[in-house]
């Protein structure tokens, strides 16, 4: 038998990319990216005259479609492989991203009466705009005494599955009752390979309240919630849940034609993106931390029971590696972090010498802040520009520097933001310890963790922690690669189980960041300050926060009517 491979495709925020691996080595043979045409829109519609109102973060779906056919077809036309050696693909998605379907399972807001509703489109992970209705499910959840809260680190988030829904019940009721399914994307571009829906255990669990064990909320919850909720998952859910690295199906006759994939090749279920990326680092057992870096950082975790972490985002039996508790947290902004400051704060002398140098801004700033010792810009930062994921969940807080004088410099902000998101995790890892979830290994998958060694050193140095780095630079789509190689099995030329395909296919670099002793001890001193400032404005002594937020709707609501 020859080389047999798989292909996992990794949707990310503004981007598609699929990954070709060979099945018995890991070798990553191929890849190609996408960037969506859409974007991100959080402004307008395509139509660019209905005005998208705070909070909302939204995509378009045929930004997926052309990504699926684009990427894989690219593949095949790189390698000039034939699709007889592909033996299985899978997919992994950004979550909760969720969109609402018809009975055929094609977008609502691919029809014309509903090209201008923002309700119809995809309401990406990071659409905060139910935000009101995550509140009221949290204090009905709490009221009730609902066992599945703890299991969410204590509130449900914005971001989230059934906040989302019950935000489009609210504002929009003819399209609530004109929506035949509400499909987290994972499951729908598996569907776009399949033909039906499978939907997977990670997503489920993670984003929408689904336990192993008790299964979704109960009727009577969401009929609490609202009356017209009371039937959803019978009415417009799949409450049929499968397990990662089972087959979803095979691809279809007209998903062949789209991608060139050979007709009957295996699926697998999808999987939330950080999620894939743990196996594709290697590991397949408890103790050890990955942080997948991006434009957010997810905090993945294996455990053998079922603990209860504060501000955890969730814990899923079988969720990320089968025979495990997963346990998921995370910082909703941070490579979004640097790239807000370096879009509206640089000054112009600073992308001049960047430009004459041939250097990006990045580059420059990190150059500069390496310069710096911890501690001396006198500045300390809040990582919350984009609210916060854990262990505060609550998407109403914001950023915060303090400590700012005449003589600060941009180099001195940009490595306090980094320094804030480093404090940030040490948060996530100090209250996973504390609740009997030992973090004995971190890792780190990325963009960020790939490129940004001044980071890396600040996050070894801020945690007092080892950090190995992911030697794929794509670590969801290998992690998607092996899920495909699973599901295919070992008669197929894959694998029969993911812990011998993560031993074969998973891999870090040799290179690792260790901790620098005198920077361990000033940060250690920074981040007492940290945890008080975290305490202060996020555990509710001081709403100002959350006030300034208030007056800036109020504001821009009167001035859009």
């Amino acid at each position: 038998m020859g080389a047999k491979y798989t292909i996992g495709i990794d949707y990310g925020t503004l981007s598609a990319r699929a990954l070709l691996v060979d099945v018995h080595t890991g070798e990553e043979v191929a890849t190609a990216l996408y960037e969506y045409p859409h974007g991100v829109m959080d402004t307008y519609l395509p139509d660019r005259k209905t005005k998208l109102m705070p909070d909302f973060a939204l995509q378009h779906p045929q930004d997926y479609i052309d990504a699926l056919e684009y990427t894989v077809s690219e593949i095949f036309r790189k390698t000039g492989l034939s699709n007889e050696d592909v033996i299985g693909i899978c997919n992994d998605f950004t979550e909760c991203s969720m969109l609402p379907v018809d009975e055929k399972g094609d977008p609502l807001c691919f029809q014309k009466k509903y090209k201008a509703n923002p309700h119809s489109y995809v309401k990406l992970w990071k659409h905060h705009a139910a935000q009101d209705e995550a509140n009221k499910l949290n204090e009905i959840a709490k009221k009730r005494g609902e066992a599945f809260l703890k299991r969410y680190g204590g509130k449900i988030s914005s971001e989230w599955m059934f906040p989302k829904i019950w935000q489009i019940l609210d504002e929009d009721p003819d399209l609530y009752h004109n929506t035949a399914k509400f499909m987290e994307l994972a499951d729908w571009a598996t569907m776009q390979l399949t033909g039906f829906e499978r939907k997977n255990s990670c997503t489920a669990g993670y984003k929408a309240i689904w336990h192993k064990r008790e299964g979704f909320p109960s009727k009577s919850f969401f009929k609490e919630l609202h009356p017209d909720l009371e039937n959803i998952i019978e009415e417009k859910f799949n409450n049929v849940v499968y397990p990662l690295g089972s087959v979803a199906g095979q691809v279809t006759k007209e998903a062949a034609e789209l991608t060139g994939l050979k007709e009957g090749t295996i699926v697998a279920v999808g999987i939330g993106d950080a999620h894939a990326a743990v196996p594709a680092v290697g590991i397949t057992e408890p103790g050890k931390m990955l942080m997948i870096m991006g434009t957010s950082t997810c905090h993945m975790m294996l455990g053998e029971k079922e603990a209860i972490v504060p501000g955890m985002c969730g814990v899923v039996e079988d969720g990320i590696i089968s025979g495990y508790y997963g346990y998921e947290a995370g910082q909703s902004c941070v490579g979004d972090h640097f790239q807000w400051f370096t879009e509206n704060c640089v000054p112009e002398a600073y992308e001049k010498e960047a430009k004459e140098r041939g250097i990006n801004i990045f580059t420059l700033l990190s150059e500069k802040a390496k310069k710096l010792k911890p501690g001396e810009s006198g500045l300390l930062a809040l990582d919350w520009w984009n609210g916060n994921r854990s262990v505060l969940v609550d998407v109403d807080l914001t950023g915060l520097i303090l400590g700012m004088t005449l003589m600060t410099k941009p180099e001195e902000i940009y490595r306090a933001l980094i320094e804030a998101t480093a404090f940030g995790t040490k948060m996530i890892v100090e209250t996973f310890k504390e609740y009997g979830v030992p973090v004995k290994e971190l890792y780190a998958a990325g963009g960020i963790a790939e490129k940004n060694q001044l980071m890396m050193q600040i996050y070894s140095d801020v945690t007092n922690m080892d950090i190995k780095i992911a030697a794929s630079p794509q670590t969801p789509a290998l992690g998607s690669a092996i899920y495909a190689a699973v599901a295919a099995g070992k008669n197929k030329g894959g694998y029969d189980d993911i812990y011998t395909a993560a031993k074969n296919m998973g891999k870090v670099k040799e290179l690792y960041y260790t901790p620098i002793k005198e920077n361990v001890q000033t940060y250690e001193s920074l981040y007492e300050e940290y945890k008080k400032l975290h305490d202060y404005f996020g555990r509710g002594e001081n709403t100002v926060m959350k006030k300034l937020k208030k007056i800036k709707e109020r504001v821009i609501y009167v001035n859009a009517r």
